[in-house]
């Protein structure tokens, strides 16, 4: 994957960063894997706006992933890599030697006419998913079960991967893209390889118009806004905010304030929290 730089020739191109599509090679989709995919932009069931800044936007049709990797002993061709519209990573249209189509997350590194399998036994090559507890330690590893039989949840975003660190009784240890290292069950399947695209940090946009494609409405600073908008709000000219802490526009802190419950379950398998 490759990035595509412009030249300056209006204000638009001249910080215009885009994805070059190279390593695509089919442009329309798979039409007995779409479906259609309805958009809240921001409103709830009575359509009132719940989350700010969403709305507009391109429609899109939802490609049909396959997250389980369930067919199990059924090897399967790379037929084409497309592009989605619905995450940052590219898709593998798989044909399988039983007639059945199916999209699946593109790793780095797998082309077309290579052949894919998934269950146990299956080899380490890039493509294969098979359980933890078959990968060897230091594997790069995505599409990650967090439970068995699930479906991957974990790692699925452009350029990311998980490393296996360790196997110790029922468990095995993974470090995340986060830098957090947790504990998963033996028995989850994971992916082997990177997932491809991983310049898709490097994007810009370049102007504001094509950010509305995309569905992302404007935001504004609260310090600009009133005191009745917002708690940074009010003052003359270039005020501080007047609190000892930023806040949100609900007054609750913000910008480094951690989020995350303090008794969660799962902090029974974390060993070493994110960054």
């Amino acid at each position: 994957m490759g990035i595509r730089l412009y030249k300056s020739y209006t204000p638009g191109t001249r910080h215009r960063a885009l994805s070059a599509f190279t390593e695509v090679t089919k442009a329309k989709p798979e039409k007995s894997l779409l479906q259609k995919n309805h958009r809240s932009k921001g409103r709830n069931n009575r359509g009132i706006i719940t989350i700010r800044h969403r709305g507009g936007g391109h429609k899109r049709r939802y490609r049909i992933i396959d997250f389980n990797r369930a067919k199990y002993g059924i090897s399967g061709r790379v037929a084409a890599i497309e592009y989605d519209p619905n995450r940052n990573a590219r898709i593998a249209l798989i044909y399988y030697n039983d007639g059945e189509k199916r999209y699946i997350l593109h790793p780095k590194g797998l082309t077309i006419g290579t052949t894919i399998v998934s269950g146990s036994g299956s080899s380490g090559t890039v493509g294969n998913t098979l359980p933890l507890e078959e990968i060897p330690l230091g594997t790069s590893i995505h599409n990650i079960e967090l439970i068995p039989k699930k479906g991957g949840q974990l790692v699925r975003a452009a350029g990311t991967s998980a490393k296996l660190l360790a196997k110790e009784g029922n468990y095995v240890t993974l470090r995340l893209p986060s830098k957090e290292i947790r504990l998963l069950r033996k028995e989850c399947l994971a992916t082997i390889g990177e997932i491809s695209n991983n310049d898709a940090f490097l994007i810009q946009s370049g102007k504001a118009g094509r950010t509305r494609w995309l569905g992302r409405r404007p935001t504004v600073r609260g310090s600009v806004m009133n005191p009745c908008d917002h708690p940074h709000g009010g003052g003359e000219g270039r005020a501080p905010i007047g609190r000892t802490r930023p806040l949100t526009p609900w007054g609750k802190p913000a910008l480094g304030i951690k989020t995350r419950k303090r008794k969660k379950l799962s902090d029974a398998y974390i060993l070493r929290r994110r960054a």
